[in-house]
């Protein structure tokens, strides 16, 4: 010890001054420039979620999480939110204060959640047949819980209207639904029809025809449909 204080005693005296391995001001603070709003930004996300569960009601009953037979679109909220704020918290505080920890966290969790995606790429495409079959149970489960929760269901009509579709394969999926099913015992109104995010929408029409999709599974109404389509062809060809 009393060589090595000596050794750079002698340098300090001589005009060599010791220095450490020197971190860029440009890069510490674009990394952590980069992490608070990562870090914000897992904030907003966990509290939109935190707050549409306190609206639902299942901060006071957590039983109620398994009530749903549907995805609960405030998962991915919470579950989102929460990775960004601990990735963002760790490399905020690790590029500020030059925590190697926290960068070697920061960076690891990067790598795993990469890896991960890279695996679950791979595995999708080998195993894509169990995977479109759990698939469509899933979507099958949602379909069924369409009225049971109000997120889950902007969820699924948004889904419909932006892909342009209705069900997993066609209209006749929202049979599995009791509201829309088309069995004589059904007293719902939307009995044989669809959601209206499933109808093709005018472009004129300002405000959106929540009704659009009543009775269109009905064979009298299809039957009726397929009529007036036949009779303007061959107006048409007159």
């Amino acid at each position: 010890m009393d060589v090595i204080f000596c050794w750079k005693t002698e340098e300090m005296m001589s005009g060599k001054h010791y220095k450490g391995q020197e971190v860029s001001c440009c890069i510490k603070y674009f990394i952590f420039g980069f992490n608070i709003l990562f870090w914000l930004l897992g904030v907003a996300f966990l509290g939109i979620g935190l707050w549409a569960w306190s609206e639902k009601g299942v901060l006071s009953n957590i039983s109620s999480i398994t009530d749903l037979g549907g995805f609960d679109p405030v998962w991915l909220f919470i579950v989102v939110g929460g990775v960004m704020f601990i990735l963002g918290f760790a490399g905020c505080i690790g590029a500020l204060r030059e925590n190697t920890f926290l960068l070697k966290f920061f960076s690891v969790f990067l790598g795993i959640i990469f890896f991960l995606e890279l695996t679950t790429g791979v595995l999708a495409f080998v195993f894509k047949d169990w995977i479109k079959d759990q698939l469509n149970f899933f979507i099958n489960n949602n379909i069924r819980a369409y009225r049971d929760d109000i997120d889950l269901q902007n969820l699924i009509d948004f889904t419909q209207e932006y892909w342009e579709c209705c069900g997993a394969f066609g209209a006749d999926d929202w049979n599995l639904n009791i509201y829309f099913n088309c069995t004589s015992t059904n007293p719902s109104r939307e009995k044989c029809g669809v959601p209206f995010s499933c109808c093709t929408k005018d472009p004129a029409e300002d405000v959106i025809n929540t009704q659009c999709g009543y009775d269109v599974r009905e064979k009298s109404f299809v039957n009726m449909k397929w009529q007036l389509i036949n009779q303007t062809l061959s107006d048409g060809r007159s």
